[in-house]
């Protein structure tokens, strides 16, 4: 009887010994972080400084999956379904919140993830065509007031934070201006230097490489003030279109269900990792500023809040879903 009643008690006690000896385990095996956008743009870019750190503090492999495609959901839409057991990590933007349940009409809501930490922010940048005779924003607003018909923009994809900048920029002249959405932020920009657009916003990856090289005008960031990504650029706010300011950020995402004793440890190996500064100077280099959250909790209610922000700037636009 004594046997039995012992028997019984070790039995019972397996579930909790497996489970908090997963805990202690995790990460047992390679974990992979999907990106929505093409190699070599501000996301991916961003993913992989911020894997190649991670992998440091959890001691173990995070490899970078590029899944790119209308706007980035094919990728979160993959997040969305991926089982919540810490192996699949994604890179969520503001359109995760709102956006691309609005435009693209996907299966997934906001509340289909478990929010970790924001990884970092950034103005947009504008630029010009350099045939374009302005050199100020004042002046570009001029010529597009004389003459709306004789300019169009380029964006990295239609309800993209290029498109939207793009849009509040036509509400900010009151004029209606062509939109040619491309399928990245390199394509956005070739088209601005071979002269088939005359604009457009961009990331400062995608924008300060021709930028710098002389191939088309940077006329200004859409921060508040200067930032430090393009401490040579006036803001917009600063230069002629005073209120005109748009921030994107870049944040970590995991599926609904996240035991919470993972999520924890992937938000304080997040901290570690952001405050490494190193990659912080990398980062500035690419473009992007550290803006590690205070909790989870916090970085959520910033991604709903910059979600219906986003949302509200594109339904304003009174754009139409085709």
């Amino acid at each position: 009887m004594k046997t039995q009643s012992m028997l019984k008690l070790v039995l019972a006690s397996i579930p909790m010994l497996a489970g908090s000896t997963a805990f202690a385990e995790y990460p047992n095996k390679p974990i992979t972080l999907l990106v929505g956008y093409p190699p070599g743009g501000a996301a991916d870019l961003t993913a992989r400084l911020f894997a190649e750190e991670l992998s440091k503090q959890l001691k173990q492999t995070v490899v970078v999956e590029n899944k790119p495609g209308a706007g980035g959901t094919i990728s979160t839409s993959n997040l969305a379904r991926a089982k919540a057991d810490g192996y699949t990590l994604g890179i969520g933007t503001a359109n995760s919140f709102g956006v691309d349940q609005f435009l693209y009409r996907v299966k997934y809501t906001r509340e289909d993830f478990t929010p970790i930490s924001q990884l970092v922010s950034s103005p947009l940048i504008l630029a010009v065509n350099k045939d374009i005779p302005a050199d100020t924003v004042g002046e570009l607003k001029a010529l597009i007031k004389k003459s709306p018909n004789s300019f169009n923009y380029s964006s990295s994809g239609i309800g993209g934070s290029p498109h939207i900048a793009g849009l509040m920029f036509e509400k900010a002249v009151d004029e209606n201006i062509l939109h040619i959405p491309y399928k990245g932020g390199s394509d956005s920009m070739t088209a601005i230097v071979s002269g088939e657009v005359k604009y457009s916003f961009g990331t400062a990856a995608s924008v300060l490489p021709l930028g710098r090289a002389g191939r088309y005008k940077m006329m200004g960031v859409t921060s508040y003030e200067k930032s430090p990504i393009a401490p040579d650029l006036p803001s917009l706010n600063e230069s002629g279109m005073p209120g005109f300011t748009y921030q994107i950020w870049f944040g970590l995402l995991a599926p609904k269900g996240l035991p919470d004793n993972i999520a924890d440890k992937l938000f304080d190996a997040t901290q570690k990792a952001l405050s490494d500064k190193e990659m912080q100077r990398k980062l500035l280099v690419e473009g992007n500023i550290v803006e590690a959250s205070a909790s989870r909790l916090e970085f959520k209610d910033f991604a709903i809040e910059k979600g219906n922000e986003s949302l509200d700037r594109l339904k304003a636009s009174g754009i139409e879903i085709k």
